[in-house]
């Protein structure tokens, strides 16, 4: 398994090289759908994972947010699930908070994970049972333990939409690009937590729930159920990610929101 991360933080890196060859530069972006952006970087990014990732795992399904979907994956024991440029908006406006998103999937549960974030040079990376790193030094959730001034990590459009203001007044909302990066950055205990009260793909979040875990953290659906990757719907119902201390303060204080949930 070291080997098999080593590997794959390489590719990472290669992939976050792949990316900065575009950005603040020329590149041609295009809507999936409204809101919803992509551009030669995410498919220059995606290409080289998919050839390099599949080369080192032969036997892997592949799950990505810019491959056709091959059902075949339903069928494999392993997978790997990849967003190659996650916060596409974020790369497009020339934010620094955006990321790649690589994770290896045995049984529909991640085994390994990688984030990196090629702006800031910040590698995040974790393997089952082996706590996580950050551009090679272990690391951790933060100790916070009341909620009230907490650190939140919150989506752009989100905020914008006002689904985080009812919590204003009590936490230290801040803005952040990459829901992989949000999830990495409270594994590293940048930040106290982070929700998102809509659905998520499982390529947004499947290496951000190994980090978190592996870094101490609890990452569960808006249920508070445990995530089950390589499925057939690759939507899955929200995300709450936290230190685990706050865990409970946090579930208290989105219950009375939670008919308020996005459901597209």
């Amino acid at each position: 398994m070291k080997h098999l991360l080593n590997d794959t933080i390489n590719i990472s890196r290669a992939a976050g090289a792949a990316i900065m060859h575009f950005y603040r530069s020329s590149f041609d972006v295009h809507d999936k759908k409204p809101d919803n952006p992509v551009t030669d970087a995410d498919f220059a990014a995606d290409t080289l994972l998919k050839e390099r990732l599949l080369a080192l795992l032969p036997e892997a399904g592949w799950l990505s947010e810019e491959t056709v979907d091959d059902r075949v994956r339903l069928e494999k024991k392993l997978a790997w699930i990849v967003d190659p440029l996650d916060g596409t908006k974020e790369f497009v406006l020339g934010i620094p908070e955006f990321s790649v998103s690589v994770a290896l999937v045995e049984d529909g549960l991640p085994i390994l994970a990688v984030i990196f974030n090629p702006a800031t040079d910040e590698l995040f990376a974790a393997a089952k049972g082996e706590g996580m790193t950050v551009n090679g030094v272990k690391t951790a959730v933060s100790p916070r333990t009341t909620l009230q001034g907490a650190n939140i990590d919150a989506s752009r459009s989100e905020r914008k939409r006002g689904e985080f203001a009812p919590f204003e007044a009590e936490m230290n909302i801040r803005t952040m690009g990459s829901i992989a990066y949000k999830l990495a950055r409270i594994a590293a205990g940048q930040a106290d937590a982070s929700w998102s009260r809509g659905p998520k793909n499982e390529w947004d979040i499947c290496a951000g729930v190994l980090l978190v875990q592996e870094a101490g953290g609890v990452c569960v659906d808006l249920d508070d159920q445990p995530f089950r990757f390589n499925q057939p719907k690759t939507l899955v119902n929200g995300i709450i990610a936290d230190n685990g201390r706050l865990h409970p303060q946090i579930l208290a204080a989105l219950a009375p929101h939670r008919h308020t949930a996005r459901t597209n």
